[in-house]
């Protein structure tokens, strides 16, 4: 299997006690050193049986020892926690013009990290190739073997059929529609290779890191594009085809004359976009090219920019005050090259989310900036793999083959 996410289902015995030391491994994914006796405890199995469990654990590098207990009389008792440098993730971030290769731990701690230019549009076999690179470069600098690598994940800036890992008909990245991008990497490193959508895994990577506790979750990246990444009862939700979120093509009312690259008129990402408010801006004289640009004309005052960024802000607000009345989430944080503009993005989104969203749907609801930043891919791309490889059912297929 080389796609595929989430911890699984733990299957349990006929008492209701972990059956299998995948499931047993779980209860020590938080990091949580115990001894032998508080994991029985905890599971309701036999100390023998446990004894057994984190014995084949520690055979694979995934436990290792923590200490001791204090002792109530007699030798103190050992204690065993999830070691998290046992193996490491590669996180890759392919954007539309950038590359960002890391090295992670298992617990999405960056070792090494990697950034270069890059047309994604230069092709799959030249932007995967420098992939193969920039991680061969970050293992031998981390002092890691190839065989420590335990899986590799990656976001594109285009829409992905999951299951597969494969694009579909991604507007910016001629060449991709339908290239087996895990076949290329599995040619390197056989090992598990989950592909998705760049705004998914910067949702994922954003609430894993900073807004747990938040299950019902929206992540707006506003950049060239705009899309969202949908958290719902604690699940990604990726549609029947993989374009769940695509905000960037929904029709706002004051756009009904503004022609979008998609062929339809109207569309948030051409009134919204970076491309979109640096058209604007030239119309009335001022000169921008990107994100950079416009935020850089903001930071310095210049009202223009700043009255097109607030207004961006009411156009994305128009969309996202639909999405709040229909998905109802407890969190919707911006993101992307124009989310860190800060208060003034921000002030237009929540000036229309408020106003036209319904009360009892924005009674609990917060609207911030990302905290993850440009990390917050990486961080995705790391936690898509681990919560893969590190689920119960893979766990155990993986003691067993060791056998």
């Amino acid at each position: 299997m080389t796609q595929g996410t989430g911890h699984g289902t733990s299957s349990q015995d006929t008492t209701g006690t972990f059956a299998r030391a995948g499931e047993l491994f779980q209860l020590l994914r938080d990091g949580k050193a115990r001894t032998r006796a508080e994991l029985a405890l905890n599971t309701g199995l036999a100390r023998s049986t446990v004894a057994a469990r984190i014995d084949s654990l520690m055979l694979s590098g995934l436990v290792g020892p923590a200490g001791e207990a204090t002792s109530s009389g007699g030798r103190p008792p050992s204690r065993f926690a999830f070691n998290p440098a046992a193996r490491v993730v590669l996180a890759v971030d392919i954007g539309a013009t950038h590359l960002s290769v890391a090295l992670t731990d298992l617990n999405g701690t960056v070792l090494g990290q990697r950034g270069v230019p890059q047309e994604v549009a230069a092709g799959p076999e030249v932007v995967l190739r420098r992939v193969v690179e920039q991680g061969q470069e970050l293992l031998a600098d981390s002092g890691r073997d190839p065989g420590d690598l335990a899986g590799i994940g990656i976001g594109v800036p285009g829409p992905v059929e999951h299951a597969t890992g494969t694009p579909v008909k991604p507007p910016i990245m001629p060449g991709w529609d339908g290239y087996n991008v895990v076949a290329y990497m599995q040619r390197w490193q056989h090992v598990p290779v989950l592909v998705d959508n760049d705004v998914n895994i910067m949702a994922l990577g954003e609430r894993t890191a900073h807004w747990p506790e938040h299950r019902n979750f929206l992540f707006i990246k506003v950049a060239t594009g705009i899309g969202a990444g949908i958290i719902s009862s604690g699940e990604l939700q990726r549609g029947a085809n993989g374009t769940a979120g695509d905000l960037g093509h929904v029709r706002v009312p004051r756009g009904e004359d503004v022609l979008c690259r998609c062929g339809n008129y109207g569309c948030l990402e051409a009134l919204a976009s970076a491309p979109a408010i640096a058209h604007a801006l030239a119309a009335v004289g001022v000169h921008a090219e990107n994100s950079a640009d416009i935020l850089r004309l903001v930071a310095a005052g210049n009202l223009e920019a700043i009255q097109a960024l607030r207004q961006a802000g009411r156009d994305l607000g128009t969309v996202l005050a639909t999405c709040v009345n229909l998905l109802n989430p407890s969190m919707i944080v911006i993101g992307g090259s124009l989310g860190q503009g800060g208060e003034h993005l921000m002030a237009g989104v929540r000036e229309i989310v408020y106003q036209r969203s319904l009360p009892l749907a924005t009674s609990h609801l917060r609207i911030g900036l990302s905290k993850a930043g440009s990390q917050a891919a990486i961080l995705g791309a790391s936690q898509m793999v681990t919560q893969h490889v590190l689920s119960s059912e893979l766990i155990e297929a993986t003691l067993q083959a060791t056998v």
